[in-house]
């Protein structure tokens, strides 16, 4: 029987698991979106904690946990709470499975984790995990196209100012992360105003070799880079520089926004939905990948040009 198909009131004699997971003082952002899904699952079943507890077999404290992501679960334990939760919805549970039999993976960006705050951590396991990238920037060339001159002068720019080897560290984690789209491994869509190709965080040679790079990269044929002139009217606004993350499904889409108070992650139905529709927006708008490798070139020469 398709444990999706089960009631409720077929899981009522299920017996207590004991956790043989110790409790987590790190979770991943993967743990903690399988726990912030199965809370969305719960909630949307009408449970209360206690009640779902009671249905399969653990204390309310157990399902806090679990849904904090104090605690790991396993897939068999997964698919009866969805069963008990009457989800239907296959291809979500079977990512969430995906999810827990990764438990353990150590991504390339644990080195870092006693020297970067987790916004930089959770930002490079976002993009590990993704399925194809699609970014919209209007302050800064996107993070995962800058050189390492260009990136250490956008971190040199921070306030308040950062030591020296802030700034370096920084920096090569930036260029380390951009592995996951100049591999190929990853698609990656880029939308770049042209503000943000106009911003002065460096002098001249940084500002040529980071637009050099940029036509260079136009070029790899997993990676599309659009333009948005000035003068292209009917964007969406007001609007932050933000990231979309594809998931092997998209329930599991994941959204990241910068701002001047950091990095934040979202992944309620509503925003991701929002974010679509603005990449569907932005697909729309935006100069075609030849018109904007063209346009990349004419600013590079109109730089050249005043400093001749």
């Amino acid at each position: 029987m398709d444990h999706c198909a089960i009631g409720a009131a077929d899981l009522g004699t299920v017996l207590p698991w004991k956790e043989a997971m110790p409790p987590r003082t790190a979770p991943t952002l993967r743990q903690r979106r399988l726990g912030a899904e199965l809370r969305r699952m719960r909630e949307q079943a009408g449970f209360g904690g206690t009640q779902l507890g009671r249905l399969v077999g653990m204390n309310p404290a157990q399902v806090t946990q679990m849904e904090s992501a104090r605690i790991g679960i396993s897939v068999e334990r997964l698919r009866t709470i969805a069963a008990a939760c009457m989800c239907v919805n296959q291809p979500l549970i079977d990512g969430l499975a995906d999810i827990i039999t990764e438990r353990g993976r150590a991504g390339w960006w644990e080195a870092y984790r006693d020297t970067l705050s987790t916004d930089f951590l959770e930002v490079a396991e976002l993009e590990a995990d993704a399925r194809r990238l699609s970014s919209y920037t209007i302050t800064f060339v996107p993070g995962l196209l800058q050189t390492g001159a260009y990136a250490s002068a956008v971190f040199s720019q921070a306030y308040p100012p950062l030591p020296r080897h802030e700034v370096d560290l920084r920096t090569a984690f930036r260029i380390q992360r951009q592995h996951t789209v100049r591999s190929g491994a990853t698609p990656y869509s880029a939308f770049i105003h042209e503000a943000a190709l106009r911003m002065q965080f460096s002098g001249r040679q940084v500002r040529t070799d980071q637009l050099n790079a940029l036509i260079e990269d136009s070029e790899a044929p997993s990676i599309s880079i659009r333009v948005l002139p000035f003068e292209i009217a009917g964007l969406p606004s007001p609007i932050e520089n933000f990231t979309y993350a594809e998931a092997p499904i998209p329930d599991l889409d994941t959204l990241q926004t910068d701002t001047g108070f950091g990095c934040q992650l979202l992944d309620a139905p509503a925003h991701v939905a929002r974010f679509r529709a603005i990449l569907a927006q932005l697909e729309a708008t935006a100069l075609s990948a030849e018109e904007s490798r063209d346009f990349i070139r004419s600013m590079k020469k109109e730089m050249e040009s005043k400093h001749a």
